[in-house]
């Protein structure tokens, strides 16, 4: 642990499909079904809410029907015992990395279990179905609830911290990541350029961006990522 004193995790959708969460896109260019036009874009909730409502209402409610895995448990374990800086960013909407313990954490896709009121400009906790009539717990209007989801097109969440990190950090890891996402995909080019980090891939299979790292390791999330933080904690 005395190695590393600033450790810099992005996890992606890799991470949570062990536990069962289906990847963004599938190998047709669908999201369960749905052209990511369709349900991923501010243009799309203009020209159809109900629809986006009801797609992002059935991913809310399937998150009860998912559990951590051992690789969400791992993180938790890291987050807990490393006491220097740490910063674990995902990109995933889930609340699995919560639920497995972990609390150094970015959501830098927003997440599901939170509405986004366009009225007021308030973010809160939200677990139940959105529609028309939902009303937002800060100004109380209705109407005016979404998904609290980073859209194509809209700029991810906490970018200035999360380069602040990726500046200072001597280890970048990616886990679970398809190399091809931006602004994720670009983290790694930031590390190099900074030129002090040693770097890690965890991944499935070689990613987009494999290359880039220093080292790679292929494999089950749920088997490295436990692994590695023995690794670390060691």
């Amino acid at each position: 642990m005395a190695k590393y004193r600033s450790i810099v995790i992005l996890t992606g959708a890799g991470i949570s499909a062990e536990s069962g969460v289906p990847t963004f896109r599938g190998p047709d260019g669908l999201w369960e079904g749905h052209r990511v036009e369709d349900v991923a874009t501010p243009e799309a909730f203009a020209r159809d809410p109900a629809l986006v409502q009801q797609f992002y209402n059935q991913r809310r409610a399937g998150l009860a029907r998912v559990a951590p895995n051992p690789a969400h448990v791992a993180l938790a374990r890291l987050d807990a015992a490393f006491d220097g800086e740490l910063l674990i960013v995902t990109q995933n909407v889930d609340d699995l990395h919560e639920r497995g313990g972990a609390r150094r954490l970015l959501h830098m896709h927003g997440e599901l279990n939170k509405a986004w009121c366009l009225a007021c400009d308030a973010r809160s906790g939200w677990t139940a179905d959105l529609d028309d009539d939902s009303r937002c717990p800060s100004c109380g209007r209705a109407g005016h609830l979404r998904p609290d989801i980073v859209w194509f097109g809209e700029m991810p969440y906490g970018m200035e911290t999360i380069e602040a990190a990726l500046a200072r950090c001597d280890l970048f890891v990616s886990i679970g990541t398809s190399g091809n996402v931006y602004p994720a995909a670009g983290f790694i080019s930031t590390v190099r350029y900074h030129g002090r980090a040693h770097s890690l891939e965890l991944n499935l299979e070689p990613s987009g961006g494999t290359g880039w790292f220093r080292e790679a390791r292929h494999g089950p999330a749920s088997q490295l990522v436990p692994a590695w933080v023995d690794e670390v904690l060691d």
